[in-house]
């Protein structure tokens, strides 16, 4: 991961301020309580308990400035890519935050998706082009910027940041014809229970429908027929 000649990792992480510094009984309710009241007035004032704090491939610096939030850049190594990785899909709740990841400052670090949830990033200000096209493959038509904002609708909407971005999603209808008539998540181990065969054939399912959505793509790409294109909204 560390020395591929042509790719590079960019790990995105939660770190705790204040009573989110460390995890508790009754700091990391009271500290979520207080991002979720912060959260509700401005984003902005989510960085009062928590800061993005991104490990980059020291190679190349990532291409856009991430001065939309409090954000901390600092290098991946050896030492810290599996506590920064763990600490990247450590959900509050239901995982113990990483504590005191190596060669990045003191604290709870938890899942990036609190703070970034869908990577609404500043994509129009990327570096080093003259016109970029970000393509970002995603399971809906919007971009919901922090974990917290999924339950305000007012911040689903595309945004400036968005202006040179392609989203590339799966039509309601097709999501319909999925087992369940949805995609598979988390959810699906509370619904279904021991039902492990159920939930995997349902997995395997939607995994082998949606070979018809990388055809499509190809084709595409090849000069075959446009998708159904939309502006973001």
């Amino acid at each position: 991961m560390l020395t591929h000649p042509r790719l590079r990792l960019h790990v995105f992480t939660s770190r705790g301020r204040h009573l989110l510094r460390r995890e508790g009984k009754l700091r990391t309710p009271l500290g979520y309580g207080g991002a979720f009241v912060s959260n509700l007035l401005g984003r902005r004032g989510l960085g009062h308990w928590l800061e993005r704090v991104v490990f980059s491939d020291p190679r190349d610096p990532l291409p856009l400035p991430l001065n939309d939030f409090r954000t901390r850049e600092l290098a991946l190594t050896e030492d810290n890519l599996c506590p920064a990785v763990l600490a990247s899909c450590s959900i509050p709740f239901w995982l113990k935050a990483v504590q005191d990841i190596p060669g990045a400052p003191a604290g709870a670090y938890w899942d990036g998706g609190i703070t970034d949830y869908h990577l609404h990033l500043p994509y129009r200000r990327m570096l080093n082009s003259q016109a970029p096209l970000v393509l970002y493959p995603h399971f809906q038509p919007s971009l919901v910027p922090g974990w917290l904002d999924k339950m305000l609708p007012r911040r689903h909407a595309a945004t400036a940041a968005l202006d040179n971005v392609i989203v590339l999603a799966p039509r309601p209808e097709w999501i319909a014809g999925l087992p369940g008539a949805k995609l598979p998540d988390r959810e699906d181990f509370k619904a279904l229970g021991d039902e492990v065969a159920t939930r995997m054939q349902r997995w395997r399912a939607a995994v082998a429908q949606s070979q018809q959505l990388a055809d499509e793509f190809a084709q595409w790409v090849d000069g075959g027929p446009s998708p159904e294109i939309e502006p973001l909204r």
